[in-house]
């Protein structure tokens, strides 16, 4: 008897539907034909690896959670308990009307163990655990960069706001860079109103401080691309015009092993950098780009393709037949045409990366 409690859910699969919080798990459970329990527990992988294998023994466990503030951290973990995870997105979880309208927990983790049981979605990609702290080290130098472009528009604004112009002398770059000669301008303008004088004072001290953080941030992440994690895979990049330090570093730790995207169509919609569609009957209509992806390497990408029509007579071409409307096309706008161009390089960048081989300027693709 001891023994066939032991075999009792032998060849059986039982799926655990997690609905995550920084407190407590909701956590459905459902086998092949029925459903066995909703409860909640500590946010404890442990504690739920072994409910799972007292109650369900000689099963095989799947388990999912929706990403958010809890990371990949839990489905380490549960993976080395030995209960298979997943993370899907939670746009990818399908919803009823009525679900959308009576929302809670229990639902939601009925919801993900039903969807998971149906196998109605896909997974996210689980990065290992240094790729993710890579990552964010990464993603910290593209947040305090985004900080202080904040601080340097609010100090624009308040020169309009009070009728301060900035002497022809100091060129828009210079105000755009933060130069020696516009910070010292920013320090010496003769401002009446305290009041005012102070808040130009905390801006200049809060802008310093931060282009301080983020030269060293910056020097840190150039030292990440020189491990040999990366160091081949950069350097191949870095071949490719258009791609600098931030774009080179930045499309490795996102992506991680480019050959984990079967086709060039999968690599786009991870980035986001397919159009929206629309169709009914024998009508279809293409849209603005997806929302969904990864809008900084979406970014990045549309800005290092301006760069690199500069650079690479092929793609100045192309982008040319584009806006042109050569060869029976419609001529399209400048920035829809930077898309196009962006996907192209973006085919090449996967190129280099697989093939590893050297970027070769003025081949027509």
């Amino acid at each position: 008897m001891h023994n066939q409690g032991k075999k009792l859910f032998a060849g059986q699969t039982i799926y655990v539907g997690i609905d995550v919080h920084k407190k407590s798990w909701t956590v459905t459970i459902l086998g092949e034909n029925q459903t066995h329990k909703t409860f909640s527990q500590d946010p404890d992988p442990q504690l739920l690896a072994r409910y799972l294998k007292k109650h369900f023994p000689g099963a095989q466990f799947i388990a999912v959670y929706e990403a958010g503030f809890s990371g990949f951290g839990a489905c380490r973990q549960l993976r080395e308990l030995g209960i298979e995870c997943e993370v899907i997105h939670p746009v990818d979880v399908p919803t009823t009307r009525k679900e959308r309208l009576q929302k809670s927990d229990k639902i939601d983790s009925r919801k993900l163990a039903r969807t998971l049981r149906n196998k109605e979605f896909e997974f996210i990609h689980i990065p290992d655990e240094q790729l993710e702290a890579d990552r964010s080290l990464v993603r910290q130098r593209a947040k305090l960069s985004k900080d202080l472009a904040r601080i340097k528009n609010r100090v624009k604004s308040l020169l309009m706001q009070f009728g301060i112009s900035i002497p022809d002398d100091i060129s828009a770059s210079q105000s755009r860079h933060w130069s020696k000669a516009y910070i010292n301008w920013l320090e010496e303008v003769i401002i009446q109103e305290p009041s005012l004088r102070q808040t130009m004072d905390n801006y200049i001290r809060l802008g310093k401080l931060m282009r301080q953080e983020l030269a060293t941030v910056t020097r840190q992440v150039r030292k990440l691309a020189q491990e040999q994690r990366y160091e081949k895979n950069f350097l191949l990049l870095r071949g490719v015009p258009g791609v600098g330090l931030v774009v080179g570093i930045t499309f490795l730790v996102e992506l991680g092993d480019i050959r984990r995207f079967k086709s060039m169509d999968e690599l786009c919609n991870f980035i986001g950098l397919v159009p929206s569609m629309h169709g009914s009957g024998e009508t279809m209509k293409t849209g603005k780009m997806i929302k969904r992806g990864r809008k900084q390497l979406k970014i990045l990408l549309v800005e290092a393709a301006w760069k690199a029509i500069g650079a690479d007579p092929a793609l100045m071409a192309k982008y040319n037949e584009f806006v042109s409307g050569l060869n029976g096309r419609e001529a399209m706008k400048g920035n829809k045409a930077i898309i196009r161009i962006a996907r192209k390089l973006l085919a090449r960048i996967r190129y280099v990366l697989i093939h590893q081989q050297e970027y070769e300027i003025g081949v027509v693709q």
